[in-house]
């Protein structure tokens, strides 16, 4: 069995930040991951990059290499992540997958296949993003096309030439859609069950958006929803005949209500949409063959179909049976407030600039559970 002071959890951008300010507080975290830092950004298509500023984006006291971008992309933002997971005082275990937690003799036991981990203090950090999430459609068994989930997406060179269905007005979604009909698919669809809030990553003269999404986060929600209202009719226009309307929900309401963030894209793709590169069609209801069955009766004939339909958090295994979780698996409480004594809860959030945030937030838990350690806890 191996002994650590601090077990994190999870090595993506909300690990990382826990355990480069536990390490600034002298302590000796140990940070975990089933797979590799960075995992969900590795896995992401080769186009990806931040929807926020490098200003707003980078972990405590550790800016971006000079030279880097405003909105790094993937790699840029992997091997950031990954250089600072291994600084010096960081005990990193990839490939390291942490299947309970219980509680055991005053310490916290993480089973694990390789070794059991007693930790006094734990850090639960594996991200919203942590398993893709598939619906369920009906007869989609018997569906003759490929069927892939957006995290398995990286190009458009094997989809070219092809008749391609994405599922899906996220980010991912709309950027992936994009992708294709720019790298050569015969065809393109957009599937949109609920029209998204949109919003441009950058400004005019492309400064990033988060310049003012950050402080509209902190206004009353009904102010923050009609700037961000006016401000799209501004820069993008109507995108109703487009099938994409605005939708009667502001942005900063529904990421209050359902933590769901806005999609936020480049205006190439909404001028894709607008020309009908990529053309919005209703809501998936079933399959059957060849054929992709929509909510409005239609039948398309896609080769491909690719579900940006998103992540689940995947945390009942792994401690459900502790009662730190509500009836959606979501953790009651997060942040610096324990859920039991010595576990806390780390990252499971939606704002504007949230690697920055993380930077922040992390600074202060990790300050609490410096404290906790010193007085015996």
């Amino acid at each position: 069995m191996t002994a650590a002071q601090v077990a994190v959890v999870g090595a993506g951008p909300a690990g990382v930040a826990m355990a480069v300010s536990l390490r600034d507080r002298g302590l000796h975290p140990l940070l975990i991951d089933k797979g590799e830092v960075a995992a969900s950004w590795r896995r992401r298509y080769d186009r990806l990059k931040l929807n926020t500023g490098r200003r707003f984006s980078h972990l405590p006291n550790r800016p971006y290499p000079r030279g880097t971008p405003t909105f790094p992309h993937r790699d840029q933002v992997v091997h950031y992540l990954d250089r600072h997971a291994r600084e010096a005082g960081i005990k990193l275990w990839l490939g390291t997958e942490i299947t309970r937690i219980d509680r055991h003799d005053n310490r916290w036991l993480l089973r694990a296949a390789t070794s059991d981990i007693a930790a006094q203090q734990v850090v639960v950090a594996t991200g919203e993003q942590h398993a893709p999430q598939l619906p369920d459609w009906p007869a989609v068994d018997q569906f003759t096309g490929e069927l892939l989930h957006s995290s398995e997406y990286r190009n458009p060179e094997s989809y070219r030439g092809s008749k391609v269905l994405v599922v899906g007005a996220g980010a991912s979604g709309l950027e992936i859609a994009h992708d294709l009909s720019a790298g050569g698919a015969d065809h393109v669809w957009l599937a949109v069950r609920t029209p998204p809030n949109i919003m441009l990553r950058s400004m005019p003269g492309g400064l990033p958006a988060d310049w003012v999404a950050l402080p509209l986060y902190h206004a009353p929600t009904c102010i923050a929803d009609a700037v961000a209202r006016a401000a799209r009719r501004t820069s993008i226009g109507d995108l109703s005949q487009f099938g994409l309307p605005i939708p009667d929900e502001g942005v900063f309401t529904r990421d209050r209500r359902l933590g769901q963030s806005p999609t936020l894209v480049d205006m190439d793709v909404i001028d894709a949409i607008k020309n009908g590169s990529i053309e919005v069609v209703s809501a998936v209801e079933s399959f059957d063959a060849d054929k992709v069955l929509l909510a409005d009766g239609t039948k398309l004939s896609a080769d491909v179909v690719i579900a940006a339909t998103g992540y689940r958090r995947d945390l009942t295994s792994l401690l459900g049976h502790l009662g730190v979780l509500d009836d959606n698996g979501r953790p009651l409480v997060m942040g610096k407030t324990a859920a039991a004594p010595g576990l806390r809860f780390f990252g499971y959030l939606s704002r504007p600039a949230l690697i920055g945030h993380f930077g922040k937030q992390a600074q202060r838990v990790a300050k609490r559970i410096a404290m906790e350690l010193s007085a015996g806890r």
